[in-house]
């Protein structure tokens, strides 16, 4: 028999709390057939998680997990538990600071095995080769040996002697079946507004003739924050309860398309829209629920693109239902002041989830329907429970409507006689790339002659395996002296430009010029990740051909053109 031998002393309990409890995780995709788990710390992730997860008030921790530097003197240790249903699963924790250099290359990466048995594995900060580069706290990854494998994580930050951290709140689960969930449910709708179309195509539904639901918008219509993304998102959620209400089956009847792309606005929404939605044409949708609350803040016409991609839904051949989704922040936040006046103008449904769950998010006790922590994954997207809340909400919505009177025949969904109220300049904006043509531009690609395949993807429709966006492109590849220009002549009245933003230090700025004179200067950098990025090149221009040139301003630098956006 082995000598039992006496523990060793041990370390004394430190003050810590939670930046992700109990939170569900899964593998996305990789190329090799891996999965990983992202969950990312910049932009004040890191502080809106400590918020959520660890209930940290303290003005000088939050702005200590801002920087590498405040980072390392305040955490000691970091802990790590995952529960998988095999507990013999290995899943390799990272933790990685963002470098100053390169933002992705040249900070540190702390690596740790951890076993999903649900014990706690310490990674100790004293013992890490730290980088001089690092810059500010990056990103978590959980690296599953297979991708779509489930499980649930909690990570703890143990701080040094002298910080303080508040106890955790127990706290209970959500009760959907409670008249108080349903009352708050309830408080999401706005207006029915003018409801035929949505009744028309519900009667259609449940007379057994098909219809499609479509959904626009950025990361939360993605599906961020669900596990898995593409089962448990609001928008598969609120496809499944439409079946539930008037289809002849789960699918067999009602189609589902998703089409959200996250960081992204309407800016960009209004010039994929015939793309993503629509499929070129091969989709006709009847329903379309428009979600870009939370998204247009950096949309630079400040409303006036949103509008525009709402008349342009309604302008659809078969004048589809459009509903606005006002979904919301961490910090109760969203654009729906801004964005209401367009379904009021328009005489359109619309349901705020921030009307439904933010005043009872400040209760206490069982007043308190749903907790942040419950409701939200991160500062900005909501976990299982959230999409659950947002799908009930739209499909209360459906079921008001469903229950009103006969609809009213003759009465138009929309009319151009409207006036736009944010502005409709880009309603008729269309999608130039490498691909896609129909305006007839003449372009002389310079030295953009290359394909850059390294894209921000996303989850379509009911699929897992993210799929590229703007595919078709023009990529320079920092390897010429003195570069060739993109050189495009097109007749239009506003031109927008899609580019590639980019964390690496390979990319750069290129200028543009239209009909001489510079328009913009493209910097990828600004955003710090691989993602779509539209701006306005002109607008409000004659109608007639312009000379669109965009030059490299850093010849050794990569840039990638995307595609165009342009109104004839």
């Amino acid at each position: 028999m082995e000598n039992l031998r006496a523990p060793a002393d041990p370390e004394k309990k430190r003050k810590s709390f939670c930046i992700v409890r109990k939170k569900e995780i899964t593998g996305s995709v990789q190329p090799d057939g891996t999965g990983i788990q992202f969950l990312y710390l910049d932009d004040g992730r890191l502080a809106g998680s400590a918020g959520i997860a660890g209930n940290i008030t303290d003005p000088e921790i939050l702005k200590m997990l801002e920087t590498a530097e405040g980072f390392r003197a305040l955490v000691h240790s970091i802990g790590v538990c995952v529960e998988a249903q095999d507990p013999e699963e290995v899943i390799t924790f990272a933790f990685q600071m963002y470098g100053k250099t390169d933002r992705y290359e040249s900070g540190t990466t702390l690596r740790m095995p951890v076993r999903a048995d649900g014990m706690e594995y310490i990674l100790r900060l004293d013992d890490a080769d730290w980088s001089e580069d690092d810059e500010i706290p990056g990103q978590i990854r959980f690296e599953f040996r297979k991708a779509g494998e489930l499980a649930q994580a909690t990570v703890r930050l143990y701080l040094k002697d002298g910080f303080d951290a508040p106890e955790e709140e127990e706290e209970s689960g959500v009760d959907f079946d409670s008249d108080a969930y349903r009352k708050m449910i309830a408080r999401s709708l706005m207006q029915t507004g003018n409801p035929s179309a949505l009744k028309c195509a519900i009667r259609k539904a449940r007379n057994g003739e098909d219809i499609t639901i479509a959904f626009i918008g950025g990361s939360i219509t993605q599906g961020a924050g669900a596990v898995p993304i593409h089962t448990q998102c609001y928008a598969r959620k609120a496809f499944e309860g439409l079946c539930g209400l008037a289809g002849k089956g789960m699918g067999e009847n009602i189609h589902y398309v998703k089409a959200g792309v996250g960081g992204t606005s309407s800016e960009l929404g209004m010039i994929r829209y015939e793309r993503d939605v629509l499929r070129g044409g091969s989709v006709t949708p009847d329903i379309v629920v428009v979600e870009f609350a939370v998204n247009d803040e950096g949309d630079e016409t400040k409303g006036e693109c949103y509008d525009s991609l709402v008349r342009k839904i309604l302008r659809g051949e078969n004048h589809p239902a459009v509903i606005l989704l006002f979904s919301v922040f961490a910090d109760d936040w969203n654009l729906q002041e801004r964005l209401s006046v367009v379904g009021k103008a328009y005489d359109l449904p619309m349901v705020s989830i921030r009307d439904a769950v933010t005043d009872q998010f400040h209760l206490t006790g069982s007043r308190r329907v749903v907790s942040k922590f419950q409701f939200f994954y991160d500062s900005y997207h909501p976990t299982n429970i959230g999409h659950r809340i947002m799908a009930d909400s739209l499909i209360e919505l459906m079921r008001k409507v469903d229950e009103e009177g006969a609809e009213e025949d003759g009465v138009p969904a929309f009319s151009e006689e409207i006036k736009p109220p944010l502005g409709g300049e880009f309603q008729n904006v269309k999608l130039l790339d490498r691909r896609q043509n129909e305006c007839g531009a003449r372009i002389d690609c310079g030295d953009f002659v290359h394909t850059d395949e390294d894209l921000q993807a996303v989850e379509r429709d009911m699929n897992l395996v993210p799929t590229p966006e703007f595919p078709y492109n023009w990529f320079y590849q920092g390897d010429r002296e003195s570069p060739a220009p993109f050189v495009m002549d097109i007749r239009c009245t506003a031109l927008l430009l899609v580019y590639k933003d980019s964390g690496s230090a390979r990319f750069g700025r290129a200028e543009v010029f239209v009909d001489g004179k510079k328009a913009l200067l493209a910097d990828p950098s600004v955003i710090g990740w691989t993602h779509c990025n539209a701006v306005i090149c002109m607008r409000g221009a004659e109608q007639m051909e312009h000379h669109v040139e965009i030059h490299m301003k850093d010849n050794d630098k990569c840039f990638t053109i995307l595609g165009f956006g342009y109104v004839e």
